[in-house]
């Protein structure tokens, strides 16, 4: 007799529905797969090797695991392990065979398959890239602390890691070369956080090749590694650039310097990888909020759509006979991990997540130009009650790709738009620029366009207007509902930069690199700027309920300065709430996050009067 599955509402069953991402697998052994799912109740690592069909659980924390790898040959597991979320901590290694999931079966933590330290001899730290060597002993890491900067090491079995870059702004290693020879940094020396150049290096740190994009110009333009070829001897690195005003790849041979421009002509963001036997590139392309694929085969210099359902690909991955999997979802569709063969490749087991409704586009006019935002209609004739959920970033893009959160207040009669403000990717190198020294306060009016729109528009209870959002949303939240008291009922703003200055005082190395580049330098340099950005500047001018959560290991938006932020709310006696979390920058626990999102529908329940759940 079996058990009866609770009667959680469909809003619940979202979050709890096992969900698995794009596996990844070894370059060497294709049959050996790595991929994330919260099967357990909380995000983990999962080994699965196709050959047997076995899946077997990787790690097992009480904050869960996401950062994960596997070595080319498909012997080894790498896991990055911190403390409770906070994001600083060491590689930990398992062989693929069996780990920390079975210790207690096989005996303890001295049984064959105990995790140990991958790469003896560094000491903890922000991770900052990893490259492994298809040689099984050799391997490239980037860390990050405040006291040393950016460093590179070079780790081989059996020998202490040798330091082969050190410098104080930020930089990353990006890729190893195939036959481990070169490696590839991406670095921010010229001080610009959000345009890295790149360099490859030798094994021993000595310069093989520059690129640098940011120079010789009046404007700043960005590169990226996408990847070494994967061929024997092959000198040729895929780059992502900007030069023609939004992200393209194209091919650099580090050995003669030729520069390949692939010139693929399409109007949105490009990114892509090798195939694995070098002759084609896998494009991935996204344009206004959704994404597409293609296969672009050097030889014949030909683009051919690989074809996907409308909607957005978050992952894709050639295989080495050529099919390609992907995950895809849409904002009505859950997400699933899909192949070209028409298959769905990994299908986890157990309860699957209810749909939602689809998205509708709204372009909209604004002081910096035409802002698009997504909107979720729930049943009934509006006015309704609405949801601004604002992203994080900023350096990133709402798009048309399954999200519970926004369904779960759909499914409570909610409105929920999503503006993709100045600073956003997907439109253009322009606009994800613009919001330079006048931070937060340029979105926010790209948010309030959008606002004015959906008032005049119907969809919009101007009684009951929400704005939301986590991060970089959570910041502007407070930053919104300080500057715009008169245009929002209620604010829910999760881990957010509340105190600017106290945030930078506290924050990991690398975000005080991307502050000093968004505000043009640091607090002391210019204090005016850091104070017309911070919420805590405006707080006095709060006027909606406020309800606040924040993780108490968070390296991004430490808990210090949302403290501050609290504190001035209590003294003048606003109607706010705070949650305080043992997590770092958000929960990878299940029950966690559903319990957060219950605690924001009841405190916008209880505050805008709305009826509860109605789906």
């Amino acid at each position: 007799m079996t058990a009866e599955m609770p009667n959680w509402p469909d809003w619940e069953k979202r979050f709890r529905a096992p969900r698995v991402s794009l596996p990844e697998w070894a370059e060497d052994a294709p049959d050996r797969s790595l991929f994330v799912s919260n099967a357990t109740g909380t995000f983990e690592l999962y080994a699965w090797d196709r050959a047997t069909g076995e899946q077997r659980q990787v790690t097992d924390r009480p904050n869960g695991t996401t950062d994960g790898a596997l070595s080319p040959d498909g012997q080894w597991i790498w896991w990055f392990s911190d403390t409770d979320g906070d994001e600083f901590g060491v590689w930990m290694r398992q062989p693929f065979a069996g780990g920390a999931a079975q210790r207690e079966q096989d005996g303890g933590a001295d049984a064959v398959g105990a995790d140990e330290p991958a790469a003896p001899g560094l000491e903890a730290s922000y991770p900052a890239g990893l490259a492994i060597g298809r040689d099984g002993r050799t391997a490239v890491v980037g860390r990050s602390t405040d006291e040393d900067g950016s460093t590179i090491h070079v780790a081989r079995a059996g020998e202490k890691p040798v330091e082969i870059y050190r410098h104080r702004e930020s930089a990353g290693v990006g890729d190893l070369s195939y036959d481990g020879t070169l490696i590839a940094v991406e670095h921010t020396e010229h001080g610009d956080a959000m345009h890295a150049a790149l360099r490859v290096v030798r094994l021993d740190g000595g310069t093989v090749a520059e690129l640098d994009d940011s120079k010789g110009g009046t404007e700043e333009l960005g590169l990226e590694v996408l990847g070494f070829a994967p061929v024997e001897g092959d000198s040729r690195l895929l780059v992502g650039h900007q030069r023609r005003g939004r992200w393209e790849p194209m091919i650099w041979d580090v050995a003669t310097g030729e520069e390949l421009d692939l010139a693929l002509e399409l109007p949105g963001d490009v990114g892509a990888e090798w195939y694995p036997d070098g002759s084609a590139l896998l494009v991935v392309h996204s344009f206004e909020a959704r994404s597409e694929l293609f296969r672009f085969d050097l030889a014949e210099r030909e683009l051919i759509e690989v074809e996907t359902p409308k909607g957005s690909v978050s992952g894709a991955t050639a295989r080495p006979d050529g099919t390609v999997e992907y995950l895809w979802s849409s904002a009505a569709e859950p997400p699933q991990v899909r192949s070209t063969t028409g298959a769905v490749v990994l299908d986890p087991p157990g309860m699957k997540a209810p749909s939602s409704v689809p998205v509708e586009d709204v372009w909209v006019e604004s002081p910096g130009g035409r802002v698009h935002a997504l909107v979720q209609r729930p049943v009934g004739e509006g006015p309704f009650p609405t949801v601004f959920e604002v992203h994080g970033g900023p350096t990133w893009h709402d798009n048309d790709a399954f999200a519970a959160g926004p369904a779960a207040w759909v499914d409570h009669g909610y409105a929920v738009v999503r503006v993709n403000y100045r600073g956003s990717t997907g439109y253009g190198r322009e606009w994800t620029d613009a919001l330079k020294h006048r931070v937060g306060l340029i979105e926010l009016e790209d948010i309030e366009a959008v606002r004015k729109w959906a008032v005049s528009s119907g969809l919009a209870d101007p009684a009951k207007l929400v704005l939301s959002g986590g991060s970089w949303g959570g910041y502007l939240t407070l930053l919104g509902l300080g500057t715009q008291p008169e245009s929002w009922s209620l604010g829910l703003s999760a881990v957010p930069v509340a105190d600017y200055v106290t945030a930078y005082n506290d924050e990991m190395e690398a975000l005080k690199s991307m502050d000093r580049t968004l505000l043009g330098g640091t607090p002391e340099e210019v204090p005016e700027r850091y104070e017309a950005s911070s919420p805590l500047t405006y707080v006095d001018r709060v006027r909606a309920p406020l309800y606040i959560s924040a993780g108490v290991n968070d390296p991004r938006c430490p808990i210090r300065q949302v403290e501050n932020y609290v504190d001035r709310l209590a003294a003048r006696d606003a109607v706010h709430e705070v949650y305080r979390y043992d997590a770092g920058h958000g929960s990878l626990v299940v029950e966690e996050r559903i319990k957060q999102v219950r605690l924001e529908l009841d405190f916008a329940t209880r505050h805008l009067g709305v009826s509860p759940y109605r789906a």
